[in-house]
């Protein structure tokens, strides 16, 4: 088979399936094949045939997309602002708008030479990895309730190369977070409510770890645990639902948070809300 014939068979099956970026995700799934060669030269050699295992590598990656995994689990990493992390059914996928989470979060660390950070929740580690790799002095302990999430943060660590700042830690929030030894807490804590569930799209319901999912009340969980973690001039910085932000943002102020403010996602909603801990 072709390049070009291949793209376009696997472009009408992806579509078939309901997956509205048919097109893009063939290219980036015949890429792979083709021993992760650039999109841009697949154009060049549309007339090239496929090897006996290339074909073979692509068509099992179509089935994989076909069934609704997610392209990140199916290509196995993804890309968090300038890292590329693995990617896996163990943590959830890093997503567009918690990059503008660690952009608030850095906001407050940049005049601080060596800022303590608290990420709760890490998951893949990007949160904590990002940080760490945009700030050179940062030192960031990452806590995560699932062995399996901080196997795979342990894995991007070593993968990114960000040895020596960043610890990783198995906690359970319910357990709190400590005594005041943080200048910075910050998370995208499970916010799905449990009804919800069944409205979200295949790729997230049915492939994407549920624990890190699906709760009620974490985000103010780990808003009311910060308020004995932080030194007083510390900030929180957290990622909510869409439509949860203002009652995120009157939680912390009824927690005693200042300078309370909300920023919007990419599309214009408002998901990530920060405060002040005033000790």
């Amino acid at each position: 088979m072709t390049l070009g014939g291949a793209l376009a068979a696997a472009s009408a099956r992806l579509a078939e399936a309901g997956i509205e970026s048919a097109r893009l995700e063939a290219e980036l799934l015949l890429a792979r094949a083709c021993d992760d060669c650039a999109r841009a030269l697949l154009y060049a050699e549309l007339d090239r045939e496929l090897t006996d295992e290339q074909e073979a590598a692509f068509e099992a990656n179509v089935v994989r997309r076909v069934q609704r995994e997610p392209l990140a689990y199916v290509l196995g990493e993804w890309g968090f602002r300038r890292l590329t992390l693995r990617t896996d059914r163990r943590a959830l996928i890093p997503r567009p708008e918690t990059e503008i989470v660690v952009e608030r979060a850095l906001e407050h660390i940049h005049d601080r030479s060596n800022p303590d950070v608290l990420d709760v929740g890490t998951g893949t580690g990007a949160i904590a990895l990002a940080i760490a790799d945009e700030h050179e002095g940062a030192r960031v302990t990452a806590i995560d309730v699932s062995p399996d999430a901080l196997a795979l943060a342990r894995e991007n660590l070593e993968l990114t190369g960000i040895n020596g700042r960043v610890r990783l830690v198995e906690h359970d929030l319910t357990s709190g977070l400590g005594e005041a030894q943080f200048d910075l807490v910050v998370s995208n804590p499970p916010y799905v409510e449990p009804d919800e569930l069944d409205t979200l799209q295949p790729e997230v319901r049915d492939w994407e770890p549920h624990i890190a999912l699906v709760s009620r009340d974490a985000t103010e969980a780990v808003a009311g645990a910060a308020t004995e973690a932080l030194r007083p001039g510390g900030w929180i910085v957290l990622e909510s639902a869409a439509g949860a932000a203002e009652r995120i943002r009157n939680a912390l102020s009824e927690l005693g948070f200042d300078r309370v403010t909300i920023t919007p996602d990419l599309a214009g909603r408002d998901r990530v809300v920060e405060g002040r801990w005033t000790g």
